[in-house]
């Protein structure tokens, strides 16, 4: 294999370029994230809990959001731990639901078993159409929970379930990735400041 080093300056410069737009419509959706923050902190005080989920890469971003908030985003940060739950589980359960209930149905049979009144629950999703995403979704405005949701392209039929939609306007799933990441890392540095201070 020949590594051709146009292609990835190609493909940093696409990267660097989508984090280019994140930052110039910061503007446009301070107020959307800062509102993310703010509901974030409110149900941690009451004792709430944060569920996320996502399929795919979206899943192992979940995870690795649920990671920084157990354990701490910054390194120098004593802390305690800040409650949180992947809803993709462990192989086990989503296998079993797979397999006994539909994977449409995985976020939403866990998140029924796990959530509590005062939860908070993101979801993540590239495009906003996956049917387990939006079945979740639904479950939790039946019970009247919070829902956040980390978009890409144009929302997709999540968009109109969530309280809250950030939402990284492209239709390249590594970029959109990429931004949720870097969205996601910036909104918990934001609660730690905000609910220990």
């Amino acid at each position: 294999m020949r590594y051709k080093k146009n292609n990835t300056k190609y493909s940093l410069k696409k990267s660097i370029n989508q984090h280019q737009t994140v930052f110039e419509n910061l503007h446009k959706n301070e107020k959307t994230i800062v509102g993310c923050i703010k509901l974030i902190v409110q149900q941690l005080r009451k004792k709430g809990k944060i569920l996320i989920c996502g399929n795919g890469g979206s899943a192992a971003d979940a995870q690795h959001l649920v990671a920084e908030l157990l354990v701490r985003l910054k390194p120098n940060s004593n802390r305690a731990p800040l409650p949180a739950i992947s809803l993709a589980m462990d192989t086990s359960t989503i296998t079993a639901c797979s397999n006994d209930l539909g994977y449409d149905n995985l976020f939403s049979r866990n998140f029924k078993a796990l959530h509590n009144k005062n939860d908070i629950l993101i979801v993540i999703s590239t495009s906003g159409n996956s049917k387990n995403i939006i079945n979740v979704l639904k479950e939790a405005k039946k019970n009247k929970i919070i829902t956040i949701g980390f978009l890409g392209s144009g929302g997709g039929k999540a968009k109109k379930f969530c309280r809250k939609s950030i939402i990284v306007k492209s239709n390249n799933v590594a970029r959109i990735q990429e931004a949720h990441i870097f969205l996601g890392h910036y909104i918990i540095e934001q609660v730690e400041n905000n609910f220990f201070n």
